[in-house]
């Protein structure tokens, strides 16, 4: 009984061990079974509105690291940890998604292209907003297409991109600087350039080869002063917002492009060969064949027993064959980017290395960038910007001199000798006299001349954004900007500026200068937004206190004779002091702001924007540090209403209007003060003894103020057929008053110049952007974007009820004088002014002497030139007043440098893994005064045995009575003259790159994500009247003197091969 009931115990115990054994393997394959079920593999497929597919797409697990990218054709695979897992999907251009998987493990999804939604955002002051909430004039880049040129600097490949804002640089030199201006000139005498904002820093006069453009995320715009107001005193000529890329949530992506370039001149100038030259000698000099000199020294051109005949095919140098060179343009460039939910961060670098077309030129960037950002909490972010950019720029800058040849390099290169052998070793063309700069061996000079400018730049941006409610947000930017630029100069005794040959006027024997500038830059920005939606009414409140200081100093010096060449720089403290190359100065500002800003739509459908700014400047006196600058702005979408909502036509149109003053203060910080120096070149004698003294160098104005600018815009945006088609249009009219004009004196003040608030500018215009969907098919799509810009520029007044005032452009000694533009009330700035050209003079404008001589008729006006010593063949001028003798009377307008409209045409096309973008770019209507033909077509200067452009092979002789171009020595170099200014009008095959992206079943196997390898050019092809070496030129760079061609560092054209690689 016992032992029954013990086994019945122990079968129970049995049975319920057992059963509890059972239970726990269930429990653990339960367990297996809902880890298994946590790790599941989703995929899918990414797709456009047109069911095509999206490679690149960043897919991302919500509240996740893990991320996966979609593959050539938009397919994707990610391994979730929960069924119910929401995927967010991103790509740039496109809205994002958000898709709860709800056990879903294959999934299709589909994008909208952001441009099509009037979704894609820009970055407006203090903000962004979305293309359809734009009560303003905003012109975005594509920073897509931008790139795509072989450039070293974004600015290079700017012209025509955006409807209203002009481009140009004075010459093709490796890192010459770009010149931008937005609806056309404010200023007459002052700076036109717009207010550069890098990250979030206004910069006034920033240079954009210190960013790769790689770097540039995005690139817009302000151009309306809606739009510009809220930068107040600095927005005035435009505002350029350039926003630099930050790491992205998601896995680790390494992005690296290599560039490889070869660059040559688009044109090279055709010379006299040597028989061609020789003739014209004996033209200019019919005794220029004698066996005999008149001197030792002096030799002749033919040699003893020779006629010219003897030269029709002797040797022709052309010294332009060893000056320039195949340049090369090398780009490396590397970045990493990645993050998490809470950190994002990006780490990129690179370097380029330019060697000019002309020998001994070019450039070197080092750039390395820094981003990091990070969510303390829901509610504090913070992060940092740091860029850092050194670049060298090294050559002869061929326009840099005001005074003669030894600078003027094209000058000595076109101008020297073509009988003369090129020699490696002999610096001196000894086969001519008398001597003159040009004839100092152009290649030797140019090879030994060192000539630096080194610019070393560190940016750093912090922030903190707190969100101190929902709907309200505090953010606190802290920025410095140090720049330091270094410039070296050295002339040895192989330059013409070294020489010790004294035929060249190098007094100073080998010598040397360098200088340094430093600015330190640095800005504090306060802000609270308000953003908040009340059913159909959404309101945003902008407040903000900003401060701003610059501190800058320069020294510098140069000394001459310096015992020990080889030393270089290095030995310029053995040398004896050059005192007016010894300099020092130090100065500085500071800008208080208040502002705010109210943006305000009701529905998406009616449109409000106001905004103030109240702006104080330490360069005005206390009585005028404040500036107030209003604007106002207002929109409709009327497809939004319902008459017009839902058509099939018209898929969106919008009205805008606006209205606002901005302001400008670019003036020397202390001008309202006078000031006081003590150059070394003046003193004071005292009991016999000469005393070093100050002098009054400059007089201030107390009463100057804020230079302000009133602008009225008006504006239409249209779309068509599902945004397959967009046009946007807009027309202007900014008026600019109280300018900032460094004024003319009388010479009874002792001074030149002052600073006056006088005078008043107007620009108006009307700017067309069209953008079009051509095809797109799963295999093939054509998009093209044109854009043209009409802007008409007038002087309404100018100082002291002047008419008009002259401009002299500085390019050598014996024109300082000589004015060549005019700004005359009522027509456009930068007018070129001279005479009118009438031809030659003809045999039938002279009577004829008993010895067979000529002299000119009575009642024939004589050219400037004494009246007897005008001959047949000389340059003729219009007599405009009638009192028989050419002069400055008789000067008027000649041309005009500015544009009537500029543009661009892009199209870009895509066939399976193959893209291609084509960019024209054009300006028509300006002219340019070619002062290369004035020297090199008729040797205005007078200067003996000057090479001459093939061209003037064609000049007036007795048996060529009919040709345009005056005999030997027929010139009159008191003016300039219509003769040489020409049509500066172009079309120019701007950008042009075909791309390949490989396939992604290749790219597996070696475990990366994408490599696209392309071909690219630059300056292409270029259809002009204009005979120079290029017509997107201005030697000068501006407004009042613009167009003007002399001495300029030929344009180059460039072929490029590269590769972008994505790990």
């Amino acid at each position: 009984m016992n032992l029954q009931c013990a086994m019945q115990s122990a079968g129970t115990s049995v049975r319920s061990g057992l059963k509890r054994i059972a239970l726990f393997v269930l429990l653990i394959l339960a367990s297996c079974a809902g880890l298994y079920a946590q790790t599941q593999k989703v995929t899918g497929v990414v797709k456009d509105t047109q069911q095509l597919p999206l490679p690149g797409v960043t897919v991302r697990i919500e509240n996740s690291t893990s991320a996966a990218v979609t593959d050539i054709n938009g397919k994707f695979s990610i391994t979730v940890s929960n069924k119910n897992a929401t995927l967010l999907f991103s790509y740039t251009g496109f809205e994002s998604v958000k898709l709860p998987l709800s056990g879903k493990l294959q999934v299709s999804v589909t994008m909208k292209d952001q441009a099509s939604a009037l979704n894609e955002v820009v970055v407006v002051g203090y903000g962004t907003q979305k293309v359809k909430d734009l009560t303003g004039a905003v012109g975005r880049i594509s920073m897509s297409d931008v790139t795509k040129a072989p450039v070293l600097s974004v600015g290079e490949s700017l012209a025509g991109r955006v409807a209203g804002v002009q481009v140009n640089s004075a010459d093709g030199q490796p890192g010459s600087a770009i010149n931008i201006v937005v609806r056309g000139a404010n200023s007459i005498t002052q700076d036109n350039t717009p207010l550069y904002v890098v990250d979030g820093f206004p910069i006034e006069g920033f240079n954009l080869s210190l960013l790769n453009p790689q770097d540039i995320e995005s690139l817009d715009v302000l151009k309306d002063a809606s739009a510009t107001a809220i930068y107040g005193a600095r927005g005035a000529n435009g505002v350029v917002i350039i926003t630099t890329k930050k790491g992205k949530a998601g896995v680790p992506v390494v992005n690296a492009n290599v560039t490889q370039s070869f660059v040559s001149n688009i044109k090279t100038m055709k010379l006299m060969n040597s028989y061609d030259f020789l003739q014209m000698q004996l033209e200019r000099d019919p005794t220029a064949g004698s066996a005999v000199a008149p001197t030792p020294t002096y030799t002749y051109f033919t040699l003893p027993g020779k006629t010219l005949a003897d030269y029709q095919n002797y040797p022709t140098t052309d010294w332009q064959s060893p000056f320039f060179r195949t340049g090369s343009l090398r780009d490396y460039y590397v970045a990493l980017r990645g993050g998490n939910k809470q950190t994002t961060y990006a780490v990129t670098g690179s370097i380029d290395d330019q060697m000019g077309t002309v020998i001994n030129t070019g450039s070197k960037r080092y750039q390395g960038r820094i981003t990091l950002d990070q969510a303390i909490n829901d509610k504090l972010k913070v992060g940092i910007n740091a860029n850092y950019s050194y670049l060298k720029q090294f050559g002869n800058s061929l326009a840099a001199s005001n005074n003669s040849g030894t600078s003027n390099v094209m000058y000595s290169v076109w101008g020297s000798n073509p009988l003369s052998p090129y020699s490696e070793t002999q610096e001196v063309d000894a086969t001519t006299n008398p001597a003159n700069d040009y004839k100092f061996n152009p290649v030797i000079n140019q090879e030994n001349m060192v000539r630096n400018v080194n610019t070393a730049a560190l940016n750093v941006n912090t922030y903190l954004s707190y969100a101190i409610t929902k709907n309200l947000t505090l953010r606190v930017t802290g920025i410095i900007n140090n720049t330091e630029i270094g410039n070296e100069s050295f002339n040895n005794t192989h330059t013409a500026l070294g020489s010790p040959n004294s035929l060249f006027g190098a007094t100073n024997g080998v010598n040397g200068s360098v200088s340094t500038s430093k600015n330190n830059n640095w800005a504090n920005e306060n802000t609270l937004t308000w953003d908040k939606s009340y059913g159909r009414h959404n309101l945003n409140v902008l407040a903000g206190f900003t401060q701003q200081g610059n501190t800058s100093n320069m020294y510098g010096f140069g000394a001459g004779q310096l015992p020990n060449e080889s030393l270089g720089i290095s030995g310029l403290d053995e040398g004896t002091l050059i005192p007016s190359n010894t300099k020092a100065t130090s100065s500085l500002w500071n800008a208080q702001s208040w502002l705010g800003r109210i943006n305000y739509n009701y529905n998406s459908v009616y449109y409000l924007t106001a905004s103030f700014r109240a702006d104080g400047s330490s360069k005005f006196a206390p009585k005028n540090h404040w500036g107030y600058f209003p604007s106002a702005a207002a929109a409709w979408r009327f497809t939004e209403e319902g008459f017009l909502k839902g058509n099939k036509v018209l898929s969106n149109g919008k009205l805008r209007f606006s209205y606002g003053q901005t302001g400008n203060n670019r003036v020397s910080d202390f001008a309202y003060l006078s000031s006081t120096g003590l150059p070394a070149s003046y003193g004071y004698s005292f009991n016999n003894t000469a005393t070093a003294s100050v002098i009054p160098l400059a007089i201030g104005n107390p009463d100057l103020k804020w230079e302000t600018t009133t602008q009225y815009d008006g504006g239409i945006d249209l779309s068509f057929f599902g945004d397959r088609i967009s046009l946007a249009a807009d027309v202007y009219r900014k008026t600019t008053k109280d300018l900032l004009l460094n004024a003319t004196l009388p010479t009874s003040s002792g001074y030149s110049t002052a600073y006056e608030n006088i005078g008043s500018v107007q620009n108006q215009g009307l700017e067309l952007t069209l953008s079009t969907v051509n095809i797109r098919s799963r295999d093939f799509t054509w998009t093209s974007s044109f854009n043209i810009a009409f802007n008409s520029n007038k002087v309404l007044a100018l100082a002291n009820n002047q008419e008009s005032m002259l401009s002299s452009p500085q390019w050598q000694n014996s024109w300082f004088s000589t004015p060549g533009y005019i700004a005359r009330v009522g027509q456009p700035l930068g007018q070129m002014f001279g005479y009118i050209w009438d031809g030659n003079y003809q045999y039938s404008d002279f009577n004829r002497t008993a010895t067979g001589g000529y002299v000119l008729k009575d009642n024939v006006a004589s050219n400037g030139n004494n009246r007897a010593s005008i001959q047949p063949g000389d340059i003729k001028y219009k007599d405009l007043n009638g009192d028989g003798v050419v002069n400055s009377s008789d000067y008027t307008v000649i041309g005009r440098s500015l544009p009537i409209h500029t543009g661009g045409f892009t199209n870009n096309f895509t066939y399976r893994n193959f893209d291609l973008s084509v960019f024209f770019q054009w300006s028509y209507g300006n002219d340019i005064q070619n002062v290369s033909r004035m020297v090199f077509e008729g040797n205005i200067l007078g200067n003996t045995y000057l090479e001459q452009f093939a061209s003037y092979n064609d000049r007036w002789t007795p048996t060529n009575q009919n040709s345009a171009n005056y005999r030997v020595g027929g010139y009159f170099g008191g003016g300039y003259s219509s003769r040489t200014v020409e049509d500066g009008s172009y079309l120019r095959l701007k950008t042009v790159q075909l791309g390949y992206n490989l396939p992604k079943g290749w790219l597996q196997k070696i475990k990366v994500s994408s490599i696209r390898v392309f071909a690219s050019a630059q300056n292409l092809w270029t259809w002009t009247h204009y005979t120079g070496e290029d017509p997107e030129v201005s030697t000068y760079n501006s407004v009042l003197t613009g167009g003007f061609d002399y001495s300029a560092y030929p344009r180059a054209r460039t072929i490029a091969f590269g590769a972008n690689v994505n790990f």
